[in-house]
């Protein structure tokens, strides 16, 4: 077992913030790890980041249980957390039984789900399984279309009532931790203060128990960043520059230089052995 749990995630909650990142393959999530992030999540944003789609809404099981498999390898402290995809949980219960259980194992530690009170059988069923879940609620990506794109939430008392609601309804299930999406920060310190379970946000302020941002957004890797996302590093010009350095000393014949490369210390045995192999073809 990884050395946070979910657990230990809900004990976070009012005492020390929680530390949350993507990851999508091997070298990232162990760079995550060893940075000492509390949860490294492999969410269904790989769609768009990773292959180039335009929302969330093709990303596969199989391409999830792919991408959490190579995650899970490297992690051994954080919780490894895993998104379920859209269309993965919606047809039935069983079904989102079935599709969880395949993400944890590919050896995640939870799965996330968008939404609250429309799924608090599933999240109920899965908790008493042995399954961790997290929820999501406030702007959910899966459902993008029926709100109209992506925009902030949580700006009338429709909203409000819909996100508090969410939020208990995951809280009551037995859900450890709910991810708050681009919501209004007044309604993410709402939330935040009435329910028992750790809030993580994204884009919704300083007043929840956590934040979580996507590996490119802060890499500065992504084509387009979310307003609320903030980049720490320009990676895409440091790798630019990288590999067009590379470019050119290839086309200029300047790589491999002499270190980079063996030869034959006796060159009268290699051209002994070079002729009896000429003559052998």
């Amino acid at each position: 077992m990884r050395e946070i749990t979910p657990k230990r995630i809900i004990e976070m909650k009012g005492k020390e913030k929680i530390a949350m990142i993507t990851a999508y393959d091997y070298p990232s999530a162990l760079l995550a790890d060893k940075a000492g992030f509390d949860i490294i999540f492999v969410g269904d944003s790989l769609g768009m980041v990773v292959y180039g789609d335009k929302n969330t809404l093709n990303v596969s099981m199989d391409q999830m249980i792919f991408h959490t498999r190579a995650v899970a390898k490297a992690v051994r402290r954080a919780l490894v957390l895993a998104d379920m995809p859209f269309g993965s949980y919606e047809v039935s219960v069983e079904e989102g039984i079935k599709n969880a259980i395949k993400l944890i194992q590919a050896g995640a530690d939870a799965v996330k789900i968008e939404g609250g009170y429309d799924h608090k059988k599933l999240v109920k069923r899965l908790v008493r399984m042995g399954i961790p879940v997290m929820g999501h609620t406030g702007l959910t990506p899966q459902r993008y279309l029926r709100l109209g794109g992506y925009r902030i939430m949580g700006e009338n008392e429709e909203e409000i009532e819909e996100i508090l609601r969410d939020a208990k309804a995951l809280e009551k299930s037995g859900a450890f931790a709910v991810v708050l999406e681009f919501v209004l920060a007044d309604v993410a310190k709402l939330v935040t203060e009435e329910i028992s379970i750790p809030t993580i946000g994204i884009g919704s302020g300083p007043y929840v128990d956590g934040q979580v941002l996507v590996w490119h957004d802060v890499l500065g890797l992504s084509e387009f960043s979310p307003p609320f996302a903030k980049r720490y590093v320009n990676l895409k010009e440091v790798i630019f520059e990288a590999i067009s350095k590379f470019k050119k000393e290839v086309k200029e014949g300047a790589f491999p230089g002499r270190e980079h490369y063996w030869e034959f210390q006796d060159k009268d045995k290699f051209e002994e052995i070079k002729e009896r192999v000429l003559r052998k073809i």
